[in-house]
Protein backbone atom coordinates (compact mmCIF):
# COMPACT_ATOMS: atom_id res chain seq x y z
CA UNK A 1 0.00 0.00 0.00
CA UNK A 2 2.65 2.16 1.06
CA UNK A 3 4.33 1.72 -2.92
CA UNK A 4 0.99 2.89 -4.13
CA UNK A 5 1.14 5.96 -2.54
CA UNK A 6 4.57 6.36 -3.43
CA UNK A 7 3.81 6.01 -7.15
CA UNK A 8 1.04 8.34 -6.99
CA UNK A 9 2.82 11.14 -5.12
CA UNK A 10 5.78 10.96 -7.46
CA UNK A 11 2.79 11.31 -10.43
CA UNK A 12 1.71 14.32 -8.65
CA UNK A 13 5.50 16.08 -8.56
CA UNK A 14 5.88 14.90 -12.67
CA UNK A 15 2.39 16.50 -13.67
CA UNK A 16 3.62 19.81 -11.52
CA UNK A 17 6.38 19.91 -13.02
CA UNK A 18 4.94 19.88 -16.18
CA UNK A 19 2.27 22.11 -15.60
CA UNK A 20 4.61 24.71 -14.40
CA UNK A 21 6.87 24.49 -17.61
CA UNK A 22 3.74 24.79 -19.60
CA UNK A 23 2.84 28.18 -17.39
CA UNK A 24 5.80 29.54 -17.79
CA UNK A 25 6.14 29.32 -21.49
CA UNK A 26 2.70 30.83 -21.47
CA UNK A 27 4.42 33.49 -19.03
CA UNK A 28 7.27 34.15 -20.98
CA UNK A 29 5.35 34.38 -24.21
CA UNK A 30 3.41 37.13 -22.45
CA UNK A 31 7.14 38.99 -21.53
CA UNK A 32 8.22 38.92 -25.13
CA UNK A 33 4.99 40.26 -25.82
CA UNK A 34 5.92 43.71 -23.32
CA UNK A 35 9.15 43.76 -24.46
CA UNK A 36 9.32 43.52 -28.31
CA UNK A 37 5.04 44.94 -28.96
CA UNK A 38 4.53 46.90 -26.69
CA UNK A 39 6.85 50.11 -27.60
CA UNK A 40 5.64 49.69 -31.03
CA UNK A 41 1.99 50.65 -30.18
CA UNK A 42 0.77 53.88 -31.21
CA UNK A 43 -3.16 54.32 -31.60
CA UNK A 44 -4.76 58.03 -31.14
CA UNK A 45 -6.93 58.32 -27.98
CA UNK A 46 -9.14 60.59 -26.05
CA UNK A 47 -9.42 61.52 -22.64
CA UNK A 48 -11.49 63.48 -20.30
CA UNK A 49 -9.10 65.11 -18.29
CA UNK A 50 -10.23 66.47 -14.53
CA UNK A 51 -7.51 68.76 -13.82
CA UNK A 52 -7.05 69.48 -10.01
CA UNK A 53 -6.72 73.14 -10.59
CA UNK A 54 -8.81 75.79 -12.16
CA UNK A 55 -6.65 77.37 -14.84
CA UNK A 56 -7.51 79.19 -18.19
CA UNK A 57 -3.77 77.38 -18.93
CA UNK A 58 -4.20 75.00 -21.98
CA UNK A 59 -1.51 73.08 -20.59
CA UNK A 60 -2.80 72.67 -16.94
CA UNK A 61 -6.29 72.87 -17.71
CA UNK A 62 -9.01 69.94 -17.63
CA UNK A 63 -10.82 69.11 -20.79
CA UNK A 64 -11.38 66.38 -23.48
CA UNK A 65 -7.32 65.50 -24.35
CA UNK A 66 -5.97 63.85 -27.12
CA UNK A 67 -2.78 61.09 -26.89
CA UNK A 68 -1.37 59.02 -29.36
CA UNK A 69 1.65 57.31 -27.63
CA UNK A 70 1.01 56.00 -23.87
CA UNK A 71 -2.77 55.18 -23.66
CA UNK A 72 -2.38 52.27 -25.44
CA UNK A 73 0.79 51.02 -24.44
CA UNK A 74 -0.25 51.35 -21.15
CA UNK A 75 -3.73 49.27 -21.45
CA UNK A 76 -1.65 46.90 -23.20
CA UNK A 77 0.95 46.13 -19.97
CA UNK A 78 -2.18 46.48 -17.67
CA UNK A 79 -3.56 43.54 -19.52
CA UNK A 80 -0.62 41.72 -19.89
CA UNK A 81 0.23 42.22 -16.09
CA UNK A 82 -3.24 40.44 -15.13
CA UNK A 83 -2.65 37.32 -17.73
CA UNK A 84 0.44 36.89 -16.15
CA UNK A 85 -0.27 37.56 -13.03
CA UNK A 86 -3.14 34.90 -13.03
CA UNK A 87 -1.31 32.29 -14.37
CA UNK A 88 1.53 33.12 -11.75
CA UNK A 89 -0.57 32.59 -8.82
CA UNK A 90 -1.99 29.76 -10.38
CA UNK A 91 1.17 28.32 -10.66
CA UNK A 92 1.78 28.90 -7.20
CA UNK A 93 -1.01 27.65 -5.59
CA UNK A 94 -1.84 24.73 -7.55
CA UNK A 95 1.02 23.73 -9.23
CA UNK A 96 3.57 23.91 -6.32
CA UNK A 97 5.19 26.51 -8.01
CA UNK A 98 7.98 28.64 -5.64
CA UNK A 99 9.34 31.83 -5.11
CA UNK A 100 12.54 32.82 -4.80
CA UNK A 101 14.10 33.82 -1.68
CA UNK A 102 15.68 36.84 -1.76
CA UNK A 103 16.02 40.45 -0.44
CA UNK A 104 14.63 41.54 -3.43
CA UNK A 105 11.46 40.26 -2.62
CA UNK A 106 11.53 43.28 0.48
CA UNK A 107 12.64 45.79 -1.36
CA UNK A 108 9.82 45.17 -4.09
CA UNK A 109 7.18 45.23 -1.37
CA UNK A 110 8.35 48.11 0.12
CA UNK A 111 8.49 50.15 -2.71
CA UNK A 112 4.46 48.94 -3.94
CA UNK A 113 4.13 50.15 -0.20
CA UNK A 114 5.15 53.56 -0.92
CA UNK A 115 3.40 54.22 -4.30
CA UNK A 116 -0.08 53.00 -2.50
CA UNK A 117 0.53 54.92 0.60
CA UNK A 118 2.04 57.90 -1.60
CA UNK A 119 -1.27 57.84 -3.71
CA UNK A 120 -4.22 57.89 -0.82
CA UNK A 121 -2.43 60.72 0.68
CA UNK A 122 -1.46 62.61 -2.69
CA UNK A 123 -3.22 66.50 -3.26
CA UNK A 124 -3.61 65.14 -7.07
CA UNK A 125 -5.12 61.26 -6.16
CA UNK A 126 -6.52 60.52 -9.96
CA UNK A 127 -4.02 62.01 -11.81
CA UNK A 128 -1.36 59.85 -9.20
CA UNK A 129 -3.30 56.86 -9.78
CA UNK A 130 -3.45 57.04 -13.88
CA UNK A 131 -0.40 59.82 -14.37
CA UNK A 132 -1.08 62.51 -17.15
CA UNK A 133 -2.77 62.01 -20.10
CA UNK A 134 -0.04 61.77 -22.35
CA UNK A 135 2.31 59.77 -20.03
CA UNK A 136 -0.11 57.39 -18.07
CA UNK A 137 2.81 56.88 -15.83
CA UNK A 138 0.80 56.96 -12.66
CA UNK A 139 0.69 54.07 -9.96
CA UNK A 140 -1.36 51.77 -11.91
CA UNK A 141 1.70 51.60 -14.21
CA UNK A 142 4.18 51.53 -11.69
CA UNK A 143 2.66 48.73 -9.92
CA UNK A 144 2.67 46.93 -12.93
CA UNK A 145 6.37 47.55 -13.55
CA UNK A 146 6.95 45.97 -10.05
CA UNK A 147 4.55 43.20 -10.94
CA UNK A 148 6.33 42.24 -14.18
CA UNK A 149 9.00 42.19 -12.89
CA UNK A 150 8.53 40.29 -9.77
CA UNK A 151 7.02 37.38 -12.14
CA UNK A 152 9.59 37.40 -14.50
CA UNK A 153 12.19 36.54 -11.74
CA UNK A 154 10.09 33.60 -10.59
CA UNK A 155 9.56 31.56 -13.82
CA UNK A 156 11.82 28.96 -15.97
CA UNK A 157 13.33 30.24 -19.16
CA UNK A 158 14.62 28.22 -22.20
CA UNK A 159 18.15 28.00 -22.74
CA UNK A 160 18.41 30.77 -25.03
CA UNK A 161 16.22 32.65 -23.47
CA UNK A 162 18.48 36.02 -24.46
CA UNK A 163 18.44 35.15 -27.91
CA UNK A 164 14.54 35.77 -27.76
CA UNK A 165 14.35 38.49 -26.22
CA UNK A 166 16.56 39.76 -28.76
CA UNK A 167 14.82 38.72 -31.23
CA UNK A 168 11.58 40.02 -30.61
CA UNK A 169 13.05 44.43 -30.23
CA UNK A 170 14.40 43.52 -34.07
CA UNK A 171 11.17 44.72 -35.37
CA UNK A 172 10.94 47.76 -32.69
CA UNK A 173 14.69 48.92 -34.34
CA UNK A 174 13.68 48.52 -37.63
CA UNK A 175 10.20 50.41 -37.84
CA UNK A 176 11.81 53.04 -35.88
CA UNK A 177 14.72 53.51 -37.76
CA UNK A 178 12.07 54.26 -41.07
CA UNK A 179 10.09 56.43 -39.03
CA UNK A 180 12.40 58.63 -37.81
CA UNK A 181 14.42 58.65 -40.89
CA UNK A 182 11.62 59.65 -42.64
CA UNK A 183 11.04 62.68 -40.23
CA UNK A 184 14.50 63.63 -40.09
CA UNK A 185 14.68 64.13 -44.25
CA UNK A 186 11.50 65.93 -44.07
CA UNK A 187 9.11 63.37 -45.05
CA UNK A 188 6.86 62.90 -41.58
CA UNK A 189 4.61 59.98 -41.85
CA UNK A 190 1.61 60.91 -39.69
CA UNK A 191 1.43 63.20 -42.66
CA UNK A 192 0.80 60.10 -45.00
CA UNK A 193 -3.12 59.12 -45.58
CA UNK A 194 -2.67 55.82 -45.18
CA UNK A 195 -0.13 56.14 -41.73
CA UNK A 196 -2.98 58.12 -40.35
CA UNK A 197 -6.06 56.37 -40.56
CA UNK A 198 -4.66 53.53 -39.13
CA UNK A 199 -3.25 55.33 -35.86
CA UNK A 200 -6.92 57.13 -35.81
CA UNK A 201 -8.52 53.35 -36.24
CA UNK A 202 -10.07 53.94 -32.16
CA UNK A 203 -10.67 57.73 -32.23
CA UNK A 204 -14.61 57.98 -31.68
CA UNK A 205 -16.66 59.63 -34.88
CA UNK A 206 -15.52 63.70 -35.06
CA UNK A 207 -11.95 63.58 -33.42
CA UNK A 208 -9.20 64.34 -35.32
CA UNK A 209 -5.49 64.63 -34.89
CA UNK A 210 -4.02 68.17 -33.96
CA UNK A 211 -2.12 70.26 -36.61
CA UNK A 212 1.25 70.14 -35.85
CA UNK A 213 1.61 66.52 -34.57
CA UNK A 214 4.58 64.63 -36.30
CA UNK A 215 5.37 61.22 -35.91
CA UNK A 216 9.26 60.61 -34.34
CA UNK A 217 9.33 57.22 -33.66
CA UNK A 218 6.98 54.67 -31.60
CA UNK A 219 7.73 56.58 -28.23
CA UNK A 220 6.70 59.97 -27.22
CA UNK A 221 9.39 62.73 -27.82
CA UNK A 222 13.39 62.97 -28.75
CA UNK A 223 14.66 62.31 -25.11
CA UNK A 224 12.40 59.29 -24.91
CA UNK A 225 14.09 57.98 -28.15
CA UNK A 226 17.77 58.68 -27.43
CA UNK A 227 17.56 57.35 -24.40
CA UNK A 228 15.42 53.77 -25.46
CA UNK A 229 18.04 53.79 -28.62
CA UNK A 230 20.99 54.09 -26.30
CA UNK A 231 19.89 50.93 -24.08
CA UNK A 232 19.26 48.97 -27.65
CA UNK A 233 22.56 50.27 -29.07
CA UNK A 234 24.49 48.99 -26.28
CA UNK A 235 22.61 45.75 -25.73
CA UNK A 236 22.84 44.47 -29.12
CA UNK A 237 26.83 45.63 -29.66
CA UNK A 238 27.21 43.55 -26.08
CA UNK A 239 25.07 40.59 -27.79
CA UNK A 240 27.48 40.62 -30.68
CA UNK A 241 30.98 40.40 -29.25
CA UNK A 242 29.70 37.62 -27.00
CA UNK A 243 28.01 35.66 -30.17
CA UNK A 244 29.63 32.59 -30.84
CA UNK A 245 27.95 32.43 -34.17
CA UNK A 246 29.57 34.83 -37.22
CA UNK A 247 25.90 35.06 -38.72
CA UNK A 248 23.85 36.16 -35.10
CA UNK A 249 26.99 38.63 -34.54
CA UNK A 250 26.71 40.06 -37.49
CA UNK A 251 22.96 40.73 -37.16
CA UNK A 252 22.77 41.96 -33.92
CA UNK A 253 25.99 44.07 -35.39
CA UNK A 254 23.71 45.56 -37.72
CA UNK A 255 20.70 46.40 -35.35
CA UNK A 256 23.57 47.57 -32.91
CA UNK A 257 24.33 50.72 -35.78
CA UNK A 258 20.63 50.65 -37.00
CA UNK A 259 20.21 51.95 -33.02
CA UNK A 260 22.75 54.47 -33.21
CA UNK A 261 21.67 56.24 -36.08
CA UNK A 262 18.18 56.30 -34.46
CA UNK A 263 19.85 57.72 -31.36
CA UNK A 264 21.85 60.13 -33.32
CA UNK A 265 19.00 61.84 -35.27
CA UNK A 266 16.53 62.21 -32.07
CA UNK A 267 18.87 65.29 -31.66
CA UNK A 268 19.20 64.41 -27.88
CA UNK A 269 22.76 64.37 -25.80
CA UNK A 270 21.03 61.76 -23.20
CA UNK A 271 21.89 58.89 -25.52
CA UNK A 272 24.74 59.23 -26.46
CA UNK A 273 26.00 59.89 -22.63
CA UNK A 274 24.49 56.79 -21.48
CA UNK A 275 25.86 55.31 -24.73
CA UNK A 276 29.87 56.63 -23.68
CA UNK A 277 29.31 55.37 -20.14
CA UNK A 278 28.09 51.92 -20.88
CA UNK A 279 31.12 51.44 -23.84
CA UNK A 280 33.43 51.08 -20.69
CA UNK A 281 31.18 47.96 -19.57
CA UNK A 282 31.12 46.71 -23.14
CA UNK A 283 35.06 46.89 -23.60
CA UNK A 284 35.49 45.19 -20.25
CA UNK A 285 33.28 42.22 -21.53
CA UNK A 286 35.52 42.14 -25.05
CA UNK A 287 38.35 41.63 -22.58
CA UNK A 288 36.58 38.83 -20.69
CA UNK A 289 36.25 36.58 -23.57
CA UNK A 290 38.12 33.93 -24.98
CA UNK A 291 38.33 35.16 -28.65
CA UNK A 292 39.53 38.89 -27.68
CA UNK A 293 40.63 39.19 -30.99
CA UNK A 294 37.21 39.13 -32.35
CA UNK A 295 35.69 40.55 -29.86
CA UNK A 296 37.68 44.14 -30.48
CA UNK A 297 36.94 42.99 -34.13
CA UNK A 298 33.25 43.80 -33.71
CA UNK A 299 33.63 47.07 -31.78
CA UNK A 300 36.24 48.18 -34.22
CA UNK A 301 33.66 47.47 -37.31
CA UNK A 302 30.89 48.96 -35.14
CA UNK A 303 32.90 52.68 -34.90
CA UNK A 304 34.06 52.09 -38.17
CA UNK A 305 30.06 51.94 -39.62
CA UNK A 306 29.05 54.62 -37.38
CA UNK A 307 31.15 57.02 -38.49
CA UNK A 308 29.35 57.63 -42.16
CA UNK A 309 26.30 57.30 -40.76
CA UNK A 310 27.16 60.15 -38.21
CA UNK A 311 29.05 62.40 -41.18
CA UNK A 312 25.80 61.89 -43.17
CA UNK A 313 23.29 62.85 -40.94
CA UNK A 314 25.49 65.87 -38.91
CA UNK A 315 25.98 67.21 -42.85
CA UNK A 316 21.97 66.99 -42.95
CA UNK A 317 21.76 68.87 -39.17
CA UNK A 318 24.76 70.24 -37.43
CA UNK A 319 22.72 69.50 -34.25
CA UNK A 320 23.87 65.82 -34.43
CA UNK A 321 27.04 67.19 -33.87
CA UNK A 322 25.69 69.29 -31.21
CA UNK A 323 24.03 67.18 -28.92
CA UNK A 324 26.15 64.36 -28.96
CA UNK A 325 30.27 65.00 -29.78
CA UNK A 326 29.56 68.62 -28.98
CA UNK A 327 28.86 67.74 -25.35
CA UNK A 328 33.00 67.36 -25.23
CA UNK A 329 34.19 69.26 -28.31
CA UNK A 330 32.08 72.70 -27.99
CA UNK A 331 33.34 73.36 -31.95
CA UNK A 332 31.15 72.10 -34.51
CA UNK A 333 32.59 71.64 -37.80
CA UNK A 334 29.43 70.87 -39.82
CA UNK A 335 28.04 74.67 -38.81
CA UNK A 336 28.07 76.78 -41.78
CA UNK A 337 29.74 80.29 -40.44
CA UNK A 338 27.29 83.30 -42.04
CA UNK A 339 29.53 86.60 -42.17
CA UNK A 340 28.11 89.25 -39.25
CA UNK A 341 25.88 92.22 -40.81
CA UNK A 342 27.42 95.27 -39.73
CA UNK A 343 25.26 98.05 -39.21
CA UNK A 344 25.95 101.90 -38.08
CA UNK A 345 24.23 101.45 -35.04
CA UNK A 346 24.54 98.78 -32.63
CA UNK A 347 21.00 97.26 -31.71
CA UNK A 348 22.00 96.41 -28.06
CA UNK A 349 23.16 99.83 -27.22
CA UNK A 350 21.91 100.63 -23.83
CA UNK A 351 21.75 104.28 -22.44
CA UNK A 352 21.47 105.22 -18.92
CA UNK A 353 18.56 106.91 -18.95
CA UNK A 354 16.68 103.80 -20.90
CA UNK A 355 17.36 101.98 -17.24
CA UNK A 356 15.57 104.37 -15.29
CA UNK A 357 12.14 106.18 -14.68
CA UNK A 358 10.99 109.08 -12.69
CA UNK A 359 8.10 109.98 -10.75
CA UNK A 360 7.40 111.90 -7.83
CA UNK A 361 10.74 110.59 -6.41
CA UNK A 362 13.31 108.56 -8.59
CA UNK A 363 14.09 105.57 -8.02
CA UNK A 364 15.35 102.06 -10.78
CA UNK A 365 13.61 99.38 -12.09
CA UNK A 366 14.32 96.06 -11.10
CA UNK A 367 17.20 94.46 -12.59
CA UNK A 368 15.26 91.27 -14.46
CA UNK A 369 17.39 87.84 -14.45
CA UNK A 370 18.58 87.55 -18.00
CA UNK A 371 17.39 84.65 -19.92
CA UNK A 372 19.16 81.37 -20.14
CA UNK A 373 19.60 77.82 -20.12
CA UNK A 374 20.62 76.36 -16.74
CA UNK A 375 22.87 73.06 -16.61
CA UNK A 376 21.48 69.91 -18.37
CA UNK A 377 19.42 72.01 -21.06
CA UNK A 378 17.39 73.23 -17.94
CA UNK A 379 17.57 70.30 -16.03
CA UNK A 380 19.19 71.98 -13.00
CA UNK A 381 16.97 74.57 -12.77
CA UNK A 382 13.80 71.83 -12.52
CA UNK A 383 15.86 69.76 -10.24
CA UNK A 384 16.70 72.86 -8.12
CA UNK A 385 12.48 73.45 -8.16
CA UNK A 386 12.29 69.63 -7.30
CA UNK A 387 13.92 69.67 -3.60
CA UNK A 388 12.17 72.70 -2.50
CA UNK A 389 8.75 70.77 -3.44
CA UNK A 390 9.99 67.67 -1.87
CA UNK A 391 11.16 69.69 1.18
CA UNK A 392 7.18 70.54 1.50
CA UNK A 393 6.07 66.74 1.63
CA UNK A 394 9.40 64.59 2.57
CA UNK A 395 7.76 61.14 3.82
CA UNK A 396 5.05 60.26 1.03
CA UNK A 397 5.80 62.95 -1.78
CA UNK A 398 3.15 63.95 -3.81
CA UNK A 399 2.35 60.88 -5.61
CA UNK A 400 4.04 59.63 -8.93
CA UNK A 401 3.51 61.75 -12.73
CA UNK A 402 1.61 64.45 -11.13
CA UNK A 403 5.00 66.89 -11.11
CA UNK A 404 3.17 69.67 -13.60
CA UNK A 405 0.63 70.43 -11.07
CA UNK A 406 2.85 71.09 -8.50
CA UNK A 407 5.56 72.90 -9.98
CA UNK A 408 6.19 76.62 -9.34
CA UNK A 409 5.47 78.03 -13.01
CA UNK A 410 5.63 81.44 -13.69
CA UNK A 411 7.87 81.89 -11.56
CA UNK A 412 10.81 84.95 -12.83
CA UNK A 413 13.88 83.13 -11.96
CA UNK A 414 12.80 80.61 -15.07
CA UNK A 415 13.67 83.20 -16.92
CA UNK A 416 17.64 82.28 -16.36
CA UNK A 417 17.07 78.64 -16.04
CA UNK A 418 14.50 77.41 -18.93
CA UNK A 419 14.72 80.93 -20.82
CA UNK A 420 11.05 81.56 -20.76
CA UNK A 421 9.19 81.99 -17.55
CA UNK A 422 6.06 81.33 -19.09
CA UNK A 423 7.18 77.59 -20.08
CA UNK A 424 5.35 74.76 -18.68
CA UNK A 425 7.41 72.13 -16.88
CA UNK A 426 5.36 68.75 -17.33
CA UNK A 427 8.17 66.65 -16.09
CA UNK A 428 11.35 66.48 -13.95
CA UNK A 429 13.71 65.04 -16.40
CA UNK A 430 14.80 62.21 -14.20
CA UNK A 431 13.26 59.31 -13.20
CA UNK A 432 15.18 59.83 -9.80
CA UNK A 433 13.68 62.82 -8.87
CA UNK A 434 10.29 61.91 -10.00
CA UNK A 435 10.38 58.44 -7.55
CA UNK A 436 11.71 60.96 -4.84
CA UNK A 437 9.04 63.76 -5.78
CA UNK A 438 6.41 61.14 -6.36
CA UNK A 439 6.76 58.76 -3.91
CA UNK A 440 9.39 60.57 -0.47
CA UNK A 441 12.21 59.36 0.79
CA UNK A 442 10.62 56.23 1.53
CA UNK A 443 9.79 55.18 -2.05
CA UNK A 444 13.30 56.59 -2.47
CA UNK A 445 15.31 54.39 -0.38
CA UNK A 446 12.87 51.28 -1.24
CA UNK A 447 13.65 51.95 -4.66
CA UNK A 448 17.31 52.37 -4.27
CA UNK A 449 18.00 49.44 -2.66
CA UNK A 450 16.32 47.33 -5.07
CA UNK A 451 18.48 48.69 -7.79
CA UNK A 452 21.23 48.13 -5.99
CA UNK A 453 20.94 44.17 -5.51
CA UNK A 454 19.12 44.29 -8.98
CA UNK A 455 22.85 45.79 -10.36
CA UNK A 456 25.34 44.20 -7.73
CA UNK A 457 24.27 40.80 -7.72
CA UNK A 458 23.92 40.04 -11.47
CA UNK A 459 27.62 41.74 -12.04
CA UNK A 460 29.18 39.59 -9.25
CA UNK A 461 28.07 36.76 -11.00
CA UNK A 462 28.92 37.49 -14.29
CA UNK A 463 32.48 38.15 -13.81
CA UNK A 464 32.44 35.58 -11.94
CA UNK A 465 31.46 32.83 -14.22
CA UNK A 466 31.26 34.90 -17.69
CA UNK A 467 27.58 34.15 -18.75
CA UNK A 468 27.03 35.88 -21.78
CA UNK A 469 22.92 35.95 -21.05
CA UNK A 470 23.41 37.60 -17.84
CA UNK A 471 25.87 39.96 -19.01
CA UNK A 472 23.83 40.93 -22.58
CA UNK A 473 20.91 41.92 -19.70
CA UNK A 474 22.69 43.44 -17.69
CA UNK A 475 24.03 45.94 -19.94
CA UNK A 476 20.39 46.92 -21.09
CA UNK A 477 19.55 47.27 -17.27
CA UNK A 478 22.49 49.17 -16.59
CA UNK A 479 22.22 51.46 -19.65
CA UNK A 480 18.31 52.52 -18.95
CA UNK A 481 19.31 52.91 -14.86
CA UNK A 482 22.09 55.56 -16.69
CA UNK A 483 20.17 57.20 -19.02
CA UNK A 484 17.11 57.41 -16.08
CA UNK A 485 19.45 59.84 -15.02
CA UNK A 486 18.39 62.79 -17.39
CA UNK A 487 14.54 60.96 -18.93
CA UNK A 488 11.71 60.02 -17.49
CA UNK A 489 9.88 56.75 -16.99
CA UNK A 490 6.97 55.92 -20.44
CA UNK A 491 5.24 52.92 -20.41
CA UNK A 492 7.01 52.03 -23.31
CA UNK A 493 10.22 51.90 -22.14
CA UNK A 494 10.00 50.94 -18.23
CA UNK A 495 7.34 48.02 -18.97
CA UNK A 496 9.85 46.10 -21.35
CA UNK A 497 13.55 47.30 -19.61
CA UNK A 498 11.90 45.78 -15.94
CA UNK A 499 10.33 43.02 -17.54
CA UNK A 500 14.15 42.46 -19.17
CA UNK A 501 15.59 42.76 -15.19
CA UNK A 502 13.24 40.52 -14.07
CA UNK A 503 14.75 37.86 -16.70
CA UNK A 504 17.89 38.75 -15.46
CA UNK A 505 17.09 38.42 -11.97
CA UNK A 506 15.58 35.10 -12.90
CA UNK A 507 19.10 33.75 -14.50
CA UNK A 508 21.21 35.43 -11.76
CA UNK A 509 19.51 33.40 -8.79
CA UNK A 510 18.27 29.90 -10.92
CA UNK A 511 20.85 27.93 -9.34
CA UNK A 512 20.99 25.44 -12.65
CA UNK A 513 23.24 27.22 -14.16
CA UNK A 514 21.67 26.18 -17.32
CA UNK A 515 22.62 28.89 -19.54
CA UNK A 516 25.18 29.85 -22.45
CA UNK A 517 28.51 30.66 -21.13
CA UNK A 518 31.59 32.39 -22.37
CA UNK A 519 33.78 29.71 -20.99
Amino acid sequence: MSKFYEKVAYRDTEEDKQSQKSVDKWIFGLLLIVIGFVPLIVMASVVEVQSPMITNVSALAGGTKGDLFTHYKALAVLVITVLAGIMFLAKILFMNGKVRKTKLNYAIGAFAVAIVLSTIFSPNISIALHGQYNRTDGAISWLCYLALFFIAMNIEYPKKVVNYVLYSLYPFVVINLFIITMNFYGNDLLQKAAIKKLVMAFLPAGANIGEGSILVGTLNQWNYMSGMFSIMTVMFLTAAVLEKSIGRAIGHLAIAVMSIAILLMSISTSGFLTVCVMMVVVLFVAFKTDKKIQSFAIIAVFLVATAPVFHVLASKDARVWTESVGFIVKSNPYVKEEPALTTSMNNNMQFEWMKKAYAAERFELPVLPERGISAGTGRVYIWSKAVEMIKERPLLGYGLDTFMYNFPHYNIDARAGIWDEKTITDKSHSMYISWFYGTGIIGLLSIIALLVISVFKPVKVAIKSNYSTIWVLWIAWGAYLVQAMFNDSLPGISAPMWAIAGILLAITLDKRNNYSSLK
